[in-house]
Order: structure tokens, then sequence, then C-alpha cells
């Protein structure tokens, strides 16, 4: 069994400040879960007090049903892939991922079977009389992670371990990892400052900021329903479209207002933005929910934008607009047919039915 439950757990430091404040999470067994935020939010750091490489200052961590707080790293049955590898460069692939073992004292028949068996299945038997300084970082990110599978930990736990490779590279090892983590089936806890890494890894996302849990949900639920505009600006790419302006009334009908232009609310967002008519809130659209209108399947004089296209940026499959309405830029993501005439105007249809209104001072979601 490798659920592991914090319960209040923090981290702080002699001059008083928190790495991580109160953070409460149940990981449960065979779960795949990403923490994800921007550097020094505290994911690190979580990870490695669940590793044991750093004291908790308040609160529980238990794997299973045994309370680890003062259990030492290397009697926790976990296992943790670094950013840089941490091989020995002077001992072979097969050296390297036998040191373990070795030092816990395994009959060396047994050594030799797992290692074997861990080359096999990432496709380093080749490899196995090199030195690191022979392999390229993807060949030593593969060590690193077979050093980890042949201990046959309850928990591997990976810090940032794709940061160091190139994109192909990265995006090659990402799914390398959710396979093996498909044929171990055990427990993966991943940290990333990659919202593409936690979006299509984790079974949950967990996004950190400032030592807190923001917000811990699916990938989707969390992109399509986030619960503030901070988790709303970091999941996604390009970040959601965030604009301020007001709440009016006209005709018994709700508009936001952005002082250049006006879009009207959909009737089902009616009832809870009434509570901010006259009053400021912060407007989020995603790109994709942006068209322009030679090219929208309807449309109409409420839920058009007029805006200056002042880039272009062509992406194969896809377009990026970077648009400006006079008071704020945003960005349209179109599809590879549609590129319109740097520094002109243009008409852009926004899709009122998948906004977000947050409010301004607690940056709350409102819907």
């Amino acid at each position: 069994m490798a659920r592991i439950t914090l319960k209040n757990v923090s981290k702080y430091y002699k001059t008083g400040s928190k790495a991580v404040d109160s953070v409460n999470l149940e990981i449960k067994d065979r779960e795949f879960l990403v923490l994800v935020g921007p550097s020094g939010c505290g994911k690190s750091t979580t990870l490695r007090m669940i590793a044991g490489l750093e004291e908790v200052s308040e609160g529980q961590i238990m794997i299973g049903d045994r309370i680890v707080n003062d259990v030492p790293a290397k009697d926790r049955n976990i296992a943790m892939v670094f950013q840089n590898y941490a091989l020995y460069p002077h001992m072979t692939v097969f050296e390297n991922m036998a040191f373990g073992l070795k030092l816990r004292k395994y009959p060396k028949d047994e050594i030799e079977k797992r290692v074997k068996e861990a080359a096999e299945i990432l496709r380093i038997d080749q490899y196995m009389d090199r030195r690191p300084r022979e392999l390229s970082g993807g060949e030593r990110q593969r060590v690193a992670l077979g050093r980890a599978i042949v201990r046959k930990p309850q928990v591997f736990l990976f810090d940032e371990p794709l940061s160091n490779l190139d994109a192909k590279m990265r995006d090659q090892m990402r799914n390398e990892i959710y396979k093996l983590r498909m044929r171990l089936q055990t427990t993966f806890i991943y940290v990333t400052h990659d919202q593409k890494e936690a979006m299509t890894m984790g079974d949950r996302v967990v996004v950190m900021h400032k030592g807190k849990v923001q917000q811990c949900a699916d990938p989707m639920d969390m992109y399509d329903q986030p619960v503030n505009k901070f988790v709303a600006g970091f999941i996604g790419s390009p970040p959601i479209n965030l604009m301020q302006g007001r709440i009016t009334k006209k005709d018994k009908k709700y508009y936001f207002d952005e002082g250049g232009f006006q879009v009207k609310i959909v009737e089902e967002m009616n009832k809870l933005m009434s509570a901010y008519e006259g009053k400021e809130v912060v407007f989020g659209i995603r790109s994709e929910d942006i068209y322009d209108k030679l090219f929208a399947s309807e449309s109409s004089p409420d839920n058009t934008v007029r805006a200056t296209c002042e880039v272009v940026e062509p992406l194969g499959s896809e377009v990026y607009l970077y648009l400006n309405s006079g008071r704020h830029n945003f960005i349209a993501r179109v599809g590879a047919h549609d590129r319109p005439e740097v520094n002109r105007d243009m008409d852009l249809v926004f899709d009122m039915s998948k906004v977000h209104f947050f409010d301004p001072k607690t940056e709350e979601t409102i819907i």
C-alpha cells in the first residue's frame, strides 16, 4: 500500500519565512500526482520532506499507515530521481544502477537480475559498460530511472527530471515515464514548473504558490474550472487573457465593459454577476475561445470585439494572433489558414459561454 498523506505540513526557516505552509494532501495508492508552480513556490521542498531529505517543521507525513516524520530517508522505501541525474562519474551504467542494492547487501545474482530487467525496460542494456560522460542527457536520465526501478520502491519521487533536456528529448522522456508508470503500477509524485508536463502526465495536478496549495484537481477540471486568478493564469499555454473592467446593466442584460468594448454576459451567468453590477471585475478568456469573425460559425454585435492585430505567429498547425484592444493586449489561437495582415483592425468573436470572472481583491473565481 503506497498511499501518502500530508496533514498540515509546513516548513519554515530560522528567519521565520515559510517555504511550505500547512499543506494537506492525500495521494492515492498507484496515483500519478504532479506538483506544479513557479520557482520558489514550495513544490520541491514538499517533495524533499516526503523523501526525508528535509525535516518537517509542523504537521505529519504518512506513507501507508506509518507516520514517517522521524524515519530516515533510507528506511522510507521510496526512490528519488533528481534533475541533475546524480550519477557517479567513475562508475559504469551497471555499477550506478547496482550501487544502492550493493549497499543493502542484496545477493549478486538478485542484483544482476534486477539491473537486467530495468535496463531492458528502459532500453539501455547496450550501455551497461559505459560511463555517464559517454551518454547523452536522455540516456543519463534513463540510467537514473533504472537506478530507482531496481529498488522496487513503494513510491517514486521525481524532482524536475526533464528540465536539463532539450524540447524533443523532454517530449520523448515524458512519454517514457508515463509508460513506465503504467507498467510498474505504483505511486508517482512528480515535481515540475512546466504546466505542459503537469497537464499531460498527472492523474491529478496540485498547483502551489507561495508555499500554499492553490488547487488540487484533475488536469482538465482545473483548466476549465480554476479556483482563482493565479491558477487560471498558470495553467494553459498561452496563458489565459485577463482584462479588468466593470459589470454594467442595460435593458435587463448584463455586460462586461472593458472601457473600449462591451460584451454581453450569457444568461446563465446573470444571477452570479448581478452582485457585481457597477463594480470592477477581472475578465478571463482563453486564446482558443476567440475567433476571427471571418471564420466564426456564428456571431452577434454583443460578442464581437474590434482590435488591432499587432503580431501574427504561425506555428504550423495553428497561428497565434497578438492583439490590442486599445486598453489591453490579448492572444487568439486560430487555425493555420487564418493569417490576417499585421497592423490592421479586425473583428473578433468571444465565446462568452466559456469566460471566467475573478474578484479583483480576493482574486477568487466568481464564475
